[in-house]
């Protein structure tokens, strides 16, 4: 990861980076050049997903129902789906809905269906050169509680680093990496990736680096901050 990569969690990867090399591990730097587009990709594939799989909760079939005396089957189902979903919910249902509509699903589902058939080849490249991909979990450590709940789109670009995973269907896991140095520190951690099928490779990996830094994080634990 490079751009947009916060300085305390770069600090904190090149440290955990810098263990992975004493463990005679050979640490080398790939480029996967579709990853700076898997952000929209995977919030236009998601959200379009949500609103499909949520479509069926309209308080006659499943989900809750707003049962109030003499209100229309329309009225029924506004208020059902008004009540039974949160902010976020109905943000996805809405983005989702839209990406699906006539005249905009070739625009935005059907192209991120293709960026994301990319990202998977781009992978692919990447581990015929290495065993295992490092990345951080997360462009930034750890935030306090309820500190970007009222910004979605922080929130989503938060998970920059993890999503290629998911949209590749490749074996993923995070493990502890370190903390920040600053008056609350703030946990940090790294993200392990292998191709198709090495799971055992994964954990090979992971289990070496927690068993490494188990010395570094004895009686460490990041500090609770209230929300600001």
């Amino acid at each position: 990861m490079g751009d947009g990569l916060g300085a305390e969690t770069r600090a904190v990867l090149d440290r955990a980076v810098a263990k992975l090399k004493d463990l005679g591990f050979q640490i080398d730097f790939v480029s996967v050049p579709s990853l700076s587009h898997a952000i929209p990709t995977y919030y236009v594939i998601a959200m379009a997903e949500a609103s499909s799989n949520l479509s069926r909760f309209d308080g006659v079939r499943y989900g809750l129902r707003a049962d109030e005396k003499g209100q229309s089957l329309g009225s029924m189902y506004q208020k059902s789906r008004a009540r039974g979903f949160g902010p976020e919910v109905k943000r996805r249902i809405m983005l989702g809905t839209f990406a699906l509509s006539s005249g905009y699903y070739d625009a935005y589902y059907s192209r991120a269906q293709n960026v994301r058939e990319l990202l998977r080849q781009d992978l692919e490249k990447a581990f015929a050169n290495v065993d295992i991909l490092v990345s951080p979990v997360a462009p930034e450590p750890a935030f306090r509680f309820g500190e970007k709940s009222l910004d979605p789109v922080a929130m989503y670009l938060g998970d920059i680093c993890t999503i290629a995973a998911n949209l590749s269907g490749i074996p993923a896991l995070a493990v502890p990496a370190g903390f920040t140095t600053g008056a609350i520190p703030l946990p940090v951690g790294i993200q392990l990736m292998a191709p198709h099928d090495e799971e055992a490779r994964l954990f090979r990996c992971a289990k070496a680096f927690e068993t490494a830094m188990r010395a570094d994080f004895a009686g460490k634990h990041p500090a609770w901050a209230p929300p600001a």
